[in-house]
């Protein structure tokens, strides 16, 4: 299994907006340096807690500070902008990055820019598809492109200049185009079906229960069926939270009890998701009623929290639930104690991951 790293990020609104993007930044940097595989970085505009407001342009910043690790847009929120700019900058961005970059997409989930950008009354999962095919489209063909849509057109054929590069459009470093990622949420997701029919991997969300995540396993395996193509586990990407401490009192407190950033994320998440009529997302069972989704209850069924051992055998047992995956996300979180944040990724790759990869070596043996 190996261990990438995803943040969306959530700060509290009080907290200085310079300081929470150092921050977020010196995460992936430090991710870099102990041996995350790849690190993931999510977008929205209209959120103050939320506060990266352009993923490709945070990763544009991480390319000459970081060496090995691949990073990924998680995720340009197609229906918010017109899809020959996302195809030109993803393009750029690739060549930027020599091909350390994957190009995670979504309809996006924050209903305030869905306002702001005017399509909050509109089908946002028609507009990525299109969004989409489109950027396929550009990056696949020659110009003029000629593309025209129900909510977008592409074309330079009045001002296309052949000779002087004028209306042509640049093509990504990898070919032909990044690997793509989608984020998946909805328990059961037939969007995952869609997804692998067409070649892309997931990525199954941290604040999922068990069951639901394990859900999206044969939604993908059946796209990729339908596609003529083997399910492979090893592309399926899995977030967690997880906190790792030296002690189990540490751990305890900074993960779970008053004034933890892991607390003040599933906060604010379930205010969004719940008000959103998605409160199904946080139970372990369906016919749980909502009252019953507290916030100490979706802390400790979601959070992974302890010591070294502690946190390899929650791991293994959650592994069990969800079934086999390839990568293991570890979210990213507000570092209300840089020091705690630092030593906690430290541990999961130096100390946790090793021993879960010998557990699974053992199993595999068996």
């Amino acid at each position: 299994m190996q261990l990438g790293y995803f943040t969306m990020p959530l700060h509290p609104p009080e907290r200085d907006y310079t300081q929470t993007l150092r921050e977020d930044r010196e995460a992936i940097i430090l991710a870099d340096r102990l041996g995350y595989a790849e690190a993931f970085v999510g977008e929205h505009v209209t959120d103050r807690a939320e506060t990266i407001t352009s993923c490709l342009i945070f990763i544009a910043g991480l390319i000459g500070e970081t060496r090995r690790i691949k990073l990924g847009s998680g995720t340009v929120n197609l229906p918010n902008s017109h899809p020959a700019s996302v195809a030109a900058q993803v393009a750029m961005l690739d060549h930027m990055l020599e091909g350390r970059f994957l190009f995670g997409i979504s309809p996006g989930g924050l209903r305030s820019d869905a306002e702001v950008f005017g399509n909050l009354d509109k089908d946002r999962t028609a507009m990525f598809v299109e969004a989409i095919d489109m950027v396929l489209k550009i990056w696949s063909s020659d110009p003029p492109y000629n593309l025209e849509g129900k909510f977008w057109k592409v074309t330079t054929e009045r001002t296309l200049d052949r000779q002087i590069g004028q209306g042509v459009m640049v093509k990504p470093y990898q070919q032909p185009h990044p690997p793509i990622v989608v984020t998946v949420v909805a328990p059961f997701s037939k969007g995952v079906v869609a997804a692998a029919e067409r070649g892309w991997t997931p990525i199954s969300a941290n604040f999922l229960q068990p069951p639901w995540v394990a859900s999206h396993w044969p939604m993908y395996e059946q796209g990729c069926k339908n596609a003529g193509r083997v399910a492979r586990r090893a592309d399926w990407r899995v977030a967690k939270s997880v906190f790792v401490a030296d002690d189990e009192a540490t751990a305890r407190r900074y993960a779970k009890e008053e004034g933890s950033p892991y607390r003040f994320y599933y906060r604010n998440l379930m205010k969004k998701l719940i008000s959103n009529g998605r409160p199904e997302l946080f139970k372990h069972d369906r016919a749980m009623p909502d009252s019953a989704v507290t916030l100490d209850y979706v802390v400790d069924s979601l959070v992974i929290c302890g010591t070294v051992n502690s946190v390899v055998d929650q791991l293994l047992a959650f592994r069990e639930q969800t079934g086999p995956f390839g990568t293991l996300l570890y979210a990213g979180h507000d570092w209300v104690d840089s020091a705690l944040g630092r030593r906690s990724m430290e541990l999961m790759v130096r100390k946790v991951m090793p021993r879960v990869n010998e557990a699974l070596k053992s199993e595999a043996a068996e």
